[in-house]
């Protein structure tokens, strides 16, 4: 079974977040900032982490460079999914280790295009 990290300081977006994986069968977990993100990572590695950019303790870039650095730390397929939309933002992140970026708001079917993208779900049939 696949399983999720959603980080995020918003408990409405990690809802969200949540019940769009759980219907592509992930097994989420959820963090508010990087540090218990790193924290969970830890502990047990997750298959992806869908990762917000501001954060307070710990940043999403923060995290990023930290998960990158860990032992095991390259594995998990790494979305960030933020408001931070200019070029120089996108090109930082994916130089750090993202392996996609989406903008928020998202929904469905654009989820489910980058977990596609990073193949973690086959495409999927109309």
């Amino acid at each position: 079974m696949k399983t999720a990290l959603v980080v995020d300081d918003s408990r409405v977006v990690r809802m969200v977040a949540r019940r769009l994986l759980e219907r592509q069968s992930f097994v989420v977990s959820e963090a508010q900032n990087g540090q218990e993100a790193l924290t969970a990572c830890y502990d047990a590695m997750p298959d992806m982490i869908l990762l917000d950019w501001n954060m307070p303790v710990m940043n999403g870039l923060e995290f990023l460079k930290s998960l990158r650095a860990s032992p095991g730390g390259t594995t998990p397929k790494v979305i960030f999914c933020t408001t931070m939309n200019d070029i120089d933002h996108i090109t930082q992140a994916l130089s750090l280790g993202a392996d996609e970026y989406i903008m928020k708001p998202f929904d469905a079917d654009i989820l489910n295009e980058k977990l596609e993208v990073v193949g973690l779900i086959q495409e999927l049939s109309e």
